[in-house]
Formats: C-alpha cells, structure tokens, sequence
C-alpha cells in the first residue's frame, strides 16, 4: 500500500486511472471481529458514481464503493514472471488461434470473426486483438448478425490478467448484458520438462486422427468440420496408447515455431493414474523438440482439479484467463 511521509495510508489513485492496474485497500462491509479490511489488485475498469469497479487476474468484478477506499496505488501492468518461457498475451492468443482454427473467418477491423458450425467455442467465437475499427455498439451488431446468419450464437473471447490483455471489454461487455459461460486458463511451462517426465516407449504418433482415437475423444458424435479443426495448426500431431479394447489414453499436439500446444489428453476412466496422460505428452514433447519447439502452453477449465494436478508438476503455471462472453437474448438474458 501506499504511505505517506508521515507513515499514513493514501488513495494514490483517481478516475483518471481507469485502465491500469490497481492495488487497493477498502474497509469490509461486514467486517469480521479481526479483519476490517480487504485488498484488491486488478484492472480499474470503471470509476463512475462512487463506484469503483476492479476486474481481477480471473476476470472476477469487484465493485468497491469510493466511501470505503483506505488506501490505493498504480502498480506494474505485468507482475514479473519468475519461472516458464517469457510472452505476451497477443502471441500466446495468436499462437493458439492458429492451433484450433475455425472452417470459416471474417475480418472486423483487428477483429478475427470465426465459424465451424458450432464445434467447441474456440472456434466460434470473436478473437478481439486490437480494435474493430468502428464504435463498440456497432462492432457488437455486426457480430451478432453474423453469428445469427450462420444459426450460432455470438460469443466473443476475451482474456484478463496478463500484460495487453482486456479487461476493459470484459466490463463494456457486462454493461451491456453479455454473459461470461465460460472461464478457463492458459497454462506455459518449457518444453524439455514435459519430454522427461515420462516414459513414451508404448505411445503411437499419427498426423491423423483415426477411428480409435476419435473413440476416445471425449466429444462423442464428430462431423467433418470437427475433423478440420482437429487437423488445422501449423504442424500437427495425434498420439495414443493401444489398449485392449481402443486407446487407453491419447493426445493432441500443434508445435508452431517455439510453442507446442497440447490438448485433448484423455485416458480410459478405468486406467487412470497409470502414468498414461504423462507418457502421452513427453512422447508429444519429444515430438516438438525435434521440430524445434522449447515452450508448451495449453488451456485447462477453472474446475479441473484433475488436469492442474497432473500439469502443475511438469512446470506449467498460469498466464492468463480468457472467458467466453454469449450476447444477450432478445429479452436481454444471456440464455
């Protein structure tokens, strides 16, 4: 916090900071018998009528009501990183676009439109990197009629707490009735890590997908346009681990210049905790340090225990969260 010459707590902070990001100290509204207050960091996206509103790293809002300000500053847009390969938010969101890409795309402005007939929202949503090149709300109809063209539902992607990421859409979003489904976060770690962790010697490398493995892809029921988005990346690689009735475990790996991006690791619900989701991706790792790869990133949902348990040991560690926002019904709900 900061404190003046005299040793007391100041609000360093004014509506003029909107945008930056924040560290803030503010009386509890029903404090406990020991805390009295609470401290907030984030993205100042909104001062408006004595109402401050802070996005945090996992794009939670806070509202905090000026009254209760005790203290507060500007702090560092991006806190230093102190393990896993150095990048930006624009690169990691551009390199995993490119892992995942849609079967149709418009341009709006630096706005990316993308289609695949509703397979995952990845690849169904808008990629805002940068502006669209015409005001918000109008940006926003566009959208929405061109998701409603194609029968789909608008989404748009965004991301928070990482350097250039857009917590100020999130809230301009939010204030006009967009609904966030959907929070997940992009891990990145080094490559070689993952390559050691396991032993790969029983893992199969394709570059297609075949009938097995598409049987133990989790999304059951998978068309041609699926297929597409499963085989689009720069260099693509499918692993598997035979079993006695299919694949026991299987993997997706996209390497693109330095980055390989995993997904898709999933494993027999009656062999798991065999070592076979960690012998999947240090064959996959292996794979991409030969290509010339030395950093991994891949996406994990806010409650999968399971999947943060197994990646966390590898070195991966979060960049940053990105959400999916649903523009509103007709009767303003999100549903």
């Amino acid at each position: 916090m900061e404190i003046s010459a005299a040793g007391r707590l100041e609000v360093r902070i004014t509506p003029a900071d909107v945008g930056k990001r924040v560290s803030v100290r503010s009386l509890m509204e029903h404090p406990v018998p020991v805390e009295k207050f609470t401290d907030t960091v984030g993205v100042l996206t909104s001062w408006d009528n004595g109402v401050l509103l802070i996005t945090r790293k996992s794009g939670e809002s806070v509202r905090i009501a000026e009254s209760a300000l005790v203290a507060g500053k500007t702090v560092p847009s991006a806190p230093a990183r102190r393990r896993g390969p150095a990048a930006s938010y624009e690169e990691l969101a551009r390199v995993a676009a490119r892992a995942w890409r849609p079967v149709e795309s418009e341009r709006l402005g630096e706005w990316e439109l993308r289609a695949a007939s509703g397979f995952t929202r990845r690849a169904n949503s808008v990629l805002p990197l940068g502006e669209p090149g015409v005001p918000l709300d109008e940006a926003l109809g566009a959208v929405r009629r061109w998701y409603g063209e194609r029968g789909l539902p608008a989404y748009v992607q965004t991301a928070t707490g990482a350097e250039g990421t857009q917590e100020l859409l999130c809230a301009e979003l939010e204030r006009r009735g967009w609904v966030r489904e959907v929070t997940a976060e992009l891990w990145t770690g080094p490559l070689a890590p993952v390559a050691d962790r396991g032993d790969a010697a029983g893992v199969v490398l394709s570059r297609e997908a075949d009938e097995a493995w598409l049987g133990r892809y989790q999304r059951k029921g998978v068309s041609e346009v699926a297929l597409r988005v499963l085989r689009s990346g720069p260099s693509v690689w499918f692993a598997s681990v035979p079993g006695p009735t299919g694949p026991a475990a299987i993997g997706r790996c996209v390497v693109d210049g330095r980055w390989a991006g995993f997904a898709a690791v999933e494993v027999d619900p009656a062999l798991r905790r065999q070592g076979l989701a960690t012998a999947v991706m240090a064959a996959l790792a292996r794979r991409a340090l030969d290509e010339g790869a030395s950093a991994a990133w891949l996406q994990v949902e806010a409650d999968n225990a399971g999947a943060r348990a197994l990646y966390a040991p590898m070195g991966f560690a979060v960049h940053h969260a990105y959400h999916h926002y649903r523009a509103p019904d007709a009767d303003g709900t999100g549903r």
